[in-house]
């Protein structure tokens, strides 16, 4: 039985929109890469100070690094339904196109699950993590050092160092501090332009970090959450069609599509 006209119109869609679910899908991947590779908070050095606060019952570095690999696998697995929907498509095969339908009502919950995540972790951010980054830091910075005894310490001057940034709100946070200090009320890790090599250099030349690190990380996470989300709630709206329309296929193509 061939295809009726809103078959092949289906059959067009599909065609059509796997290839951009395959862009898009090529578009997460990367992405998500990037996000794991640039954003400087998700190191092993800097998480511990990050896992002091808690998000639902998460760890914040935990829960941000996840996130990155979260894409990765989104992007992966969009761009594996992505040519199954193509193939089936071109060639009318059903039980690809019924695998096809399935696996994107999957993906779909999926994705419901990880926007609602990141608008929550958004909204829980801006409520609760800043006052606990500042509980954290006053309760474990102690020297600014990063091969101290306290590992919460250390993972603070990785993070100044490697964030660009100073202490939560701005390098004032350290003004009245009571930690132990040779130089300066602020930290040497606050310098600019220094690393774990060259922190510990007599003079801060040209200056101190002014930035605080809560707004220099929540900046550089909510780019690429909303560019993710805004990408994800759009693709929402298309998979639905895409489920549709390969369930009229697989209808009209009958026992003869079927391999």
């Amino acid at each position: 039985m061939g295809l009726t006209g809103c078959g092949k119109l289906g059959k067009g869609f599909l065609i059509v929109i796997n290839i951009i679910f395959f862009l898009l899908g090529l578009g997460l991947l990367i992405g998500g890469i990037l996000m794991k590779v640039n954003v400087s908070a998700i190191n092993d050095e800097v998480k511990p100070a990050l896992n002091g606060i808690s998000v639902s019952s998460f760890k914040l570095g935990d829960l941000v690094d996840n996130l990155s690999i979260l894409f990765i696998v989104m992007g992966a697995f969009v761009l594996l339904v992505a040519g199954l929907g193509l193939f089936g498509a071109c060639c009318e095969v059903k039980c690809m196109l019924a695998a096809y339908a399935i696996l994107v009502l999957l993906l779909f919950i999926i994705k419901v699950t990880a926007v609602a995540l990141w608008f929550t972790m958004k909204g829980e951010v801006e409520d609760t993590v800043k006052d606990s980054l500042l509980k954290s830091l006053k309760e474990n910075y102690k020297t600014d050092l990063i091969n101290g005894s306290n590992v919460v310490s250390n993972a603070w001057n990785y993070m100044f160092m490697s964030v660009d940034c100073c202490g939560v709100n701005s390098s004032r946070d350290f003004l009245g501090f009571s930690w132990t200090h040779s130089l300066s009320s602020i930290p040497r890790t606050c310098c600019k332009n220094v690393d774990s090599a060259t922190y510990l250099k007599p003079t801060c030349t040209p200056g101190y970090n002014e930035k605080g690190c809560y707004d220099t990380i929540k900046d550089d996470i909510t780019t690429y959450g909303n560019v993710f989300a805004g990408v994800g709630i759009t693709i929402l709206f298309i998979e639905l069609l895409a489920v549709v329309f390969a369930i009229m296929i697989c209808c009209q193509t009958g026992k003869e599509g079927a391999i």
